[in-house]
């Protein structure tokens, strides 16, 4: 029976996300023989205009008070108080473009497409960070076009989780954010709300095996693809939850890391009668477990899979979004 579980356990993990979300955010180290080029992997698979459903207060702006710019591109760091940085290259370009954003502790990098402004969260704090737009010149080559500095001071803890950004877009998500509303309607306690999206989205969304084996480097959730569709990969399930919550005002991190052996994503929420719950999501009827809505979907919600979700030493946090 135990070599059973382990089994299932093993193909949960390999169908769950394994190859979702392929290894290519391992390498983010600069370049140390030059200052101004990086060799950069390529980023894992982790604004239009805004519907009027969303909170004006969560919506992401290029205010133009504090800026980088040159012919390339502009970093606008007007709001970090608020926990994001906004980039967009300017110039015409056919070459391959991304973002590092380097904060106290980690290093993030995005891919950027050009002519279109972009949202990065300030996902490590309080501190000091580095914005660095960079251009591809062969392989994984990349020069610096334009960098910035900042130091950052956050109007609170919660500001890089609420807000849509490239990785939980659902500022151009209008079906999403109606879902979330119609779903946690009535509902003020934060916890409520998680449960009755946490519960839709295990219900409702099945895993898309033909999408994990054929997905590319660079892939991005779009939100209200993956609701009308009712089908994706960890990233779609993680980035999904995430956008609903943080819609409807739930601080939210997208967390991705590894689960077992495999790269994941999953779910860590707040609420102010727990604080951060970054082991315990799902309350089982007992006790709150760990918020992972993919495994919990694609394992049926079985005794084996629950267990192994709830028991934190199987997770290993490697960035938040």
């Amino acid at each position: 029976m135990k070599r059973k579980m382990v089994l299932l356990l093993s193909v949960v993990l390999l169908t769950g996300c394994g190859s979702a979300m392929p290894e290519t955010a391992e390498n983010h180290e600069l370049d140390e023989q030059a200052a101004n080029e990086a060799v950069l992997e390529d980023e894992a698979v982790a604004l239009a205009e805004v519907p009027a459903a969303i909170s004006t207060d969560l919506t992401p702006v290029a205010s133009g008070t504090l800026t980088a710019q040159n012919a390339k591109a502009v970093i606008d760091y007007s709001n970090t108080q608020d926990g994001y940085v906004m980039v967009q290259y300017t110039a015409s370009t056919t070459k391959r473009l991304k973002v590092q954003v380097k904060g106290p502790a980690t290093t993030y990098t995005y891919n950027l497409t050009a002519g279109k402004w972009e949202t990065f969260p300030l996902s490590d704090g309080n501190g000091g960070y580095q914005i660095v737009v960079y251009e591809n010149i062969t392989g994984t080559k990349y020069a610096t076009a334009l960098s910035a500095s900042c130091t950052v001071t956050l109007k609170d803890e919660f500001a890089p989780f609420l807000r849509p950004n490239q990785y939980v877009d659902y500022g151009s998500a209008p079906n999403t954010v109606a879902k979330a509303a119609e779903l946690t309607s009535g509902l003020t306690e934060p916890l409520d709300k998680v449960k009755v999206v946490y519960d839709y989205i295990v219900e409702n969304i099945t895993y898309d095996k033909q999408l994990a084996s054929s997905v590319q480097s660079g892939y991005l959730p779009v939100l209200d693809t993956v609701l009308a569709k009712k089908t994706g990969i960890c990233f779609d399930y993680a980035a999904l939850m995430a956008g609903m919550l943080r819609s409807q005002e739930v601080p939210c991190k997208l967390v991705v890391g590894y689960a077992g052996t495999a790269y994941h994503a999953w779910i860590s929420v707040w609420s102010e009668k727990t604080g951060w719950i970054d082991g315990v999501i799902y309350f089982n009827g007992t006790s709150w477990q760990r918020m992972d809505p993919t495994f919990a979907s694609t394992g049926k919600q079985s005794a084996s899979v629950m267990q192994y979700i709830g028991d934190g030493k199987n997770y290993t946090v490697k960035y938040l979004y």
